[in-house]
């Protein structure tokens, strides 16, 4: 009997680390699937850029960001695909909020914008914008304050 139970966890410990390692052809396929978030200052002013970012339950922090200074941050996406990342985005005279990623939005196949596993954002004045790993025409929104 124990030699089975140590035949079944061996199985599972090499399907995890299989799983965990191997690289799949489309985002989609993977439960948790992994993010990275790097958000771009381009304000056209070149003022400082303060950052906020955080979900129901991580808080990563305030940053300040030069002109083309980025931050960065990676997460997995929750099982529900419900994670959602928050920022707020300060500069002289002004405070916007922005969802800077949603999974219905940014791990959605069927979503206008499709799935982002790298979702790099430049931000600007008036307006976040998601870059295409294409090259083409970022994706813009309008701010959320």
């Amino acid at each position: 009997m124990a030699s089975r139970n140590q035949n079944f966890i061996s199985m599972l410990t090499s399907f995890l680390i299989i799983y965990t390692t191997t690289s799949f052809s489309s985002a989609r396929l993977l439960l948790f699937s992994a993010k990275h978030v790097t958000i771009i200052n381009e304000l056209v002013t070149h003022a400082t850029l303060t950052v906020h970012c955080r979900n129901k339950g991580e808080d990563k922090g305030v940053f300040s960001l030069g002109p083309g200074d980025s931050f960065d941050f990676r997460f997995r996406v929750n099982l529900r695909k419900t994670t959602v990342y928050t920022c707020s985005f300060a500069w002289p005279n002004n405070t916007e909020t922005f969802d800077i990623f949603r999974a219905d939005r940014d791990d959605n196949p069927k979503s206008k914008v499709g799935v982002c596993s790298e979702c790099i954002w430049s931000i600007y004045e008036a307006t976040p914008c998601r870059n295409r790993r294409d090259g083409g025409r970022p994706y813009c929104f309008a701010w959320s304050s």
